[in-house]
């Protein structure tokens, strides 16, 4: 290959790497076959769920900096952590994606079905499980008592945020007590 300037082979080089790795990985996304990842409900089937601690709840509950990370499609590798507020309702852990079901970090916990939170220095593995129903009338109470006074409440107890909820259970695993 001829340069015409140096000031030109940083830059072809740079968009010719990531050329290649885009290249790299349409071709193992593509000739990955779905039958060879271990899927999640697979992977989570011996995993049995524990109820919260009463001092955990409490203490991710009052320190209100939960951080979900939903596996990404490989079962295997969790994505971004996403801060997200958090209610308790009759000892179990519940949060809303505030842009609904158009949520990244929604719509990957509804696909995998797993993977973890972090929240007053705890790293949890979890199970997440789609909820409707009556139980939205108390989460969406949990949440006017808890964000009172917050400019965004009332776009989390109505429409899309409301219809994205999910239950976060945690998972008993060698690490858990």
């Amino acid at each position: 290959m001829k340069t015409i300037k140096n000031t030109f082979k940083l830059p072809i080089l740079i968009v010719g790497s990531l050329a290649i790795s885009s290249l790299c990985y349409a071709a193992t996304s593509v000739t990955t076959s779905p039958d060879s990842v271990q899927t999640l409900s697979e992977r989570d089937a011996n995993l049995s769920s524990v109820q919260w601690s009463p001092n955990e709840l409490s203490q991710i509950i009052k320190a209100d900096d939960l951080h979900i990370a939903p596996f990404r499609e490989d079962g295997k590798t969790y994505g971004t952590p996403t801060w997200i507020w958090c209610v308790e309702v009759d000892g179990n852990l519940y949060v809303r994606a505030y842009n609904g079901q158009r949520s990244s970090w929604y719509q990957a916990a509804l696909r995998e079905k797993a993977g973890k939170i972090v929240a007053a220095g705890m790293t949890k593995e979890v199970r997440f499980e789609p909820v409707q129903g009556d139980i939205n009338t108390q989460i969406d109470n949990a949440y006017k008592q808890k964000y009172q006074g917050s400019a965004y409440l009332n776009h989390m107890i109505t429409g899309g945020s409301r219809n994205a909820t999910i239950k976060i259970v945690s998972l008993k695993t060698n690490s858990s007590s």
